[in-house]
């Protein structure tokens, strides 16, 4: 595998040129050009031998936009990127009245296996390294300019804290001056809820949201849409968010996909506000993206603002999460799987 480059802080950076017999400042140059989403043809200040000389060894962009698809209701941005062994991953560029955020993969598919989603569909395949989600970030702000991005979330497909030792080093990585320098306070990573994971996380001293994926409100309900659950009851994961909130001052946001007669009563609603009652925490209602290939279906509208006005009357902060990219496999999961359907690409190969 070749020498990822985005991956690199600059003084790592700095330290492999040097290994390439090339003055310590060639670095700075190179990271400038990454940072923009640029390949090796485009770096222009850099004197043709060396990039003859690196271009073998190294990957300026290891990630490339394969596939760009643009919402006709809402301007979102769906785009499927190509790795160099032949995987493809997610990304979706989403615009807000307070800025521009990016929603990025973690992992070539997931193994969490939740009834729900579709980026479960085929298992994991492999973990996203640094450099990988990196790029993604710099392609998809190339892809904004003149506006950057202001935010990033980390709930594209996989689990994030299923590939902490890559996923940490991005978060420092991408939050560095040297990089896109995104305030961590600007950053949300999505977990379905592992305990220890999650403690290390908060003692990362990263200023990030976590936002956990409870999806119910009793482990029973839980355990049967993700499998995840039945290694890890509500109340660990709930003492792990304490742990969170503990250590970062930061309140937890709890990801609720309201599914159709599973998890949608407003019984449902009264025992989830009693597991939450007291912490520092809101709650992210998600009317469900509805997967073909799944039998669980979206709760209707009217359901959907029953159960929030429940939780608000119980003094629940709640808000329902607004759709976007419904024209353009705007779910998780959903283009990839789509893109894996067809004879063009498959897993691993071209």
């Amino acid at each position: 595998m070749k020498t990822q480059l985005t991956g690199m802080s600059l003084s790592q950076l700095t330290d492999w040129v040097k290994t390439q017999g090339e003055p310590g400042f060639r670095a700075r140059q190179i990271n400038d050009w990454l940072k923009k989403g640029a390949d090796f043809e485009e770096m222009r200040n850099l004197p043709a031998n060396l990039i003859e000389k690196i271009k073998p060894i190294a990957s300026a962009q290891p990630a490339q936009v394969m596939e760009r698809h643009v919402s006709k209701l809402d301007g979102t941005e769906k785009l499927l990127f190509s790795l160099e062994d032949g995987h493809t991953v997610e990304g979706v560029i989403m615009r807000y009245r307070h800025g521009i955020t990016f929603c990025l993969s973690t992992q070539v598919g997931c193994a969490m296996g939740c009834a729900f989603c579709a980026s479960t569909l085929n298992g994991k395949l492999r973990d996203l390294t640094t450099g990988e989600m990196a790029s993604m970030c710099y392609l998809a702000n190339r892809l904004t300019a003149p506006v950057p991005l202001s935010n990033l979330v980390l709930m594209g497909s996989g689990e994030p804290l299923d590939n902490t030792r890559e996923v940490f080093a991005f978060l420092h990585h991408i939050t560095s001056p040297d990089s896109l320098n995104i305030g961590a306070r600007h950053i949300s990573l999505s977990t379905c809820g592992l305990p220890d994971q999650m403690r290390l996380l908060a003692q990362e001293g990263l200023q990030v949201t976590l936002s956990v994926s409870l999806h119910a409100p009793n482990d029973q309900i839980r355990q049967s849409i993700m499998p995840i659950a039945r290694a890890h009851s509500m109340d660990a994961v709930l003492d792990a968010c304490r742990y969170y909130i503990q250590q970062t001052g930061r309140r937890v946001v709890f990801e609720y996909a309201l599914i159709r007669d599973v998890n949608d009563s407003l019984d449902n609603a009264q025992e989830l506000a009693s597991r939450l009652r007291g912490m520092q925490c809101h709650v992210n209602l998600i009317p469900l993206n509805d997967v073909k290939e799944r039998a669980l279906r979206a709760s209707t509208k009217a359901q959907v603002e029953r159960f929030l006005n429940r939780l608000t009357e119980l003094n629940i902060s709640a808000t329902v999460r607004r759709q976007l990219g419904d024209d353009i496999f705007g779910a998780c999961g959903q283009l990839r799987a789509q893109r894996l359907k067809t004879p063009l690409m498959e897993e691993g190969r071209s």
